[in-house]
């Protein structure tokens, strides 16, 4: 099953159970990775754990909403057990979308998407750090947005998450270096998944041009999970070991033509 591009290791998927997150999750385990996932979907955590498992890869899945510090530390002491203190990898892919005008955004929405979104890279990197700096090395990959860089109608709370995590991605990864801890995040444009196709229809329903033909226009097709999957991989791998503080976007030219 493996072509062991991370064999050996340990590494921890935070949303990790469906949608891109959860092609990260099967992608890490065949390449040797034994894949820790976390998420608030149960039935869908527990039958990605099964599925890998059945392929002949290594993967439990521990429930947690990463917003909270009280579950993300229950959480990564209960991965800590498993991986006996040794993570390798860190992905935080958990994130979420509020589409609306700016004006008609509530205060607890924007405290929402910030905890989901920039809180959740917070805690989740600060509880697993002391088991990649115990042993020193470590690849934290965190998913940003072409959002990050290029500003949305109707995505005001979203874009500026995202410019969070650019940022988030580059401190870290400032701080840790001599430690041998490398931080970089992948950027991707339109993603077919759950959620990557509702974003496309509650912006359509606010008249925002993202039809088909205007997504084949701006990134020539949608993206796959797979395709995100993939280059958070390398960003993982020690095929990155000299890549640290980057962002990688995924969006085949969309932002070079803009």
């Amino acid at each position: 099953m493996s072509t062991g591009r991370l064999e050996g290791q340990n590494a921890i998927v935070s949303g990790g159970a469906a949608g891109a997150g959860g092609a990260a999750s099967e992608v890490f385990a065949r390449e040797g990775a034994h894949v820790a996932i976390v998420d608030i979907q149960v039935d869908a955590g527990r039958e990605l754990a099964d599925k890998i498992g059945q392929a002949g890869g290594r993967a439990f899945f521990v429930k947690a909403d990463v917003s909270s510090a009280g579950e993300v530390e229950a959480a990564v002491d209960t991965i800590n057990e498993r991986f006996e203190n040794h993570i390798d990898v860190l992905y935080n892919h958990a994130g979420t979308v509020i589409i609306k005008p700016f004006l008609e955004t509530t205060e607890s929405e924007w405290d929402w998407l910030m905890n989901v979104n920039v809180k959740s890279m917070f805690l989740m990197t600060r509880a697993v750090l002391p088991s990649m700096l115990n042993h020193g090395s470590g690849a934290i990959v965190n998913t940003s947005s072409i959002s990050a860089v290029a500003g949305t109608p109707m995505e005001v709370l979203y874009c500026t998450s995202k410019g969070a995590c650019h940022m988030f991605t580059r401190a870290i990864a400032t701080e840790y270096r001599e430690q041998g801890i490398r931080c970089n995040a992948v950027c991707p444009g339109f993603i077919r998944t759950a959620h990557g196709i509702r974003e496309l229809k509650e912006l359509q329903d606010y008249g925002v041009n993202v039809t088909e033909e205007d997504i084949c226009r701006l990134q020539g097709r949608i993206c796959e999970p797979e395709e995100v999957a993939n280059a958070a991989l390398f960003l993982a791998s020690k095929e990155a070991s000299f890549v640290n503080g980057e962002t990688l976007f995924v969006d085949n030219g969309m932002l070079v033509q803009t």
